[in-house]
């Protein structure tokens, strides 16, 4: 693909990649930086492109890659495990022990539960959060509009099932 073209497109799907990253982020300035890093490393691997494959999901691709990076970094860096003497400590962030009235779920709680989904589930039922419709879901994944229904409606069984609702 010429690189005015590559440009092109990638700019055409901004407002996209901004409604997943904010998905997959919960966070208008993690949403930001996910964009931001999404399309400099588009940029910046854009040799590595193929015609024949879907422009938008290899971009959307690269932005969970990435999210799924920045994700296990920042868990990495938060939990620590400490001894004093024999007593083992384990540093949480204070956010952990805060209770929530039974019955409610934090957005937090919600995405960890959904980012625990096998992709064949997890992908479609986050394009579909995110406001994708059902034959965008199809096309983008190359998979049958039945299919995708099918995964959207167990991906919501099995949220409701993790957080017992």
């Amino acid at each position: 693909m010429a690189t005015a073209s590559f440009s092109q497109n990638l700019m055409a799907l901004q407002n996209n990649m901004l409604s997943f990253a904010y998905m997959l982020t919960n966070n208008r300035d993690d949403a930001y930086d996910l964009l931001q890093d999404t399309t400099l490393r588009a940029l910046d691997c854009q040799e590595e492109y193929a015609e024949s494959t879907n422009f938008k999901g290899w971009i959307f691709a690269i932005m969970r890659s990435i999210f799924a990076s920045n994700y296990r970094h920042a868990e990495d860096s938060q939990v620590s495990i400490g001894c004093q003497d024999t007593l083992y400590t384990l540093n949480l962030s204070q956010e952990e022990g805060t209770a929530l009235p039974e019955g409610s779920f934090s957005a937090d709680m919600i995405t960890a539960a959904i980012r625990e989904f096998e992709d064949d589930y997890r992908i479609p039922f986050s394009m579909h959060v995110a406001g994708y419709k059902h034959d965008e879901i199809a096309r983008e994944t190359g998979l049958a509009l039945s299919t995708i229904k099918s995964r959207i409606i167990s991906a919501s069984h099995k949220l409701r099932s993790r957080l017992s609702i």
